[in-house]
């Protein structure tokens, strides 16, 4: 009896063998996500959602997020790298899966993120092809960047109402990189090479741009907007580095009731 039923288990697997070609093979692929001019996104930022899609039928192969550190600033930012040098420490944000494939596939990886800001999420994606047992892990494994600054506003909060018109209203933000790293004057991301500033509309027609300031403390900037008049102010704080093109913002409105 035990061997009819080992027989029969056996010629089972021979021939879902012979029906798929080759029995699947667990392949793993690891996948980090780097903000752009800074460091690996993960868990101090919500993580980075990750999705592995065939890129041919948009079957979902594997999802999840990247946890883990920022990494070693040192090696990241300041040490020469050779073209394809690894930058990864083991406690670099990342994200692990074990793929079962039975052939070739070409898969799409999809990066979205920060999860914890959604203000500030981006995307990004790209495409490998992917042989069984042949394992995407070496270096830094499958590496995407994300760009953008991560705008916080702080003051004034959403949809503040007023009673009459303040004159000016104080605006505050928070500016980090992607990854949550700090911005400050002189600093490994220096304030004074980032433009900040406040796009004001009164009644959704624009009013002004009004330059923001480092407010003293680490990644605060802020500045004084005008508005004397009632109506409704939309006030959009963006960042800006034009060496590189990174951009992010965030939105805030103030509404002033009619004078009686």
């Amino acid at each position: 009896m035990f061997r009819t039923l080992f027989v029969s288990m056996f010629a089972g697997l021979v021939s879902l063998a012979g029906a798929s070609g080759t029995l699947a093979d667990q392949t793993r692929v690891e996948v980090r996500v780097i903000s752009k001019a800074a460091k690996f996104i993960g868990t101090s930022m919500g993580g980075v959602a990750i999705t592995i899609c065939d890129a041919d039928t948009g079957e979902m192969l594997a999802s999840g997020k990247t946890t883990g550190s920022t990494g070693d600033t040192a090696g990241i930012m300041k040490q020469r790298h050779r073209h394809h040098d690894s930058v990864a420490t083991d406690d670099a944000a990342v994200f692990r899966s074990s793929l079962d494939l039975d052939e070739p596939r070409q898969i799409r990886v999809t990066v979205h993120g920060p999860l914890a800001q959604r203000q500030a999420i981006n995307s990004a994606s790209v495409t490998q092809w992917i042989v069984p047992g042949k394992h995407i892990t070496g270096g830094d494994g499958l590496l995407l960047e994300l760009p953008g600054f991560v705008v916080d506003v702080l003051d004034p909060p959403a949809h503040q109402m007023l009673d009459e018109p303040p004159g000016t209203v104080s605006v505050k933000a928070n500016v980090t990189m992607m990854c949550g790293c700090p911005i400050e004057p002189g600093g490994l991301w220096d304030a004074s090479e980032i433009e900040v500033a406040a796009i004001v509309k009164h009644d959704g027609k624009k009013l002004t741009t009004v330059p923001m300031q480092y407010a003293g403390s680490t990644s605060q900037f802020s500045g004084e907007v005008k508005m004397d008049k009632p109506g409704a102010y939309a006030v959009t704080v963006y960042a800006y580095d034009a060496s590189n093109g990174n951009t992010g913002l965030d939105s805030t409105t103030v509404v002033v009731a009619k004078q009686r």
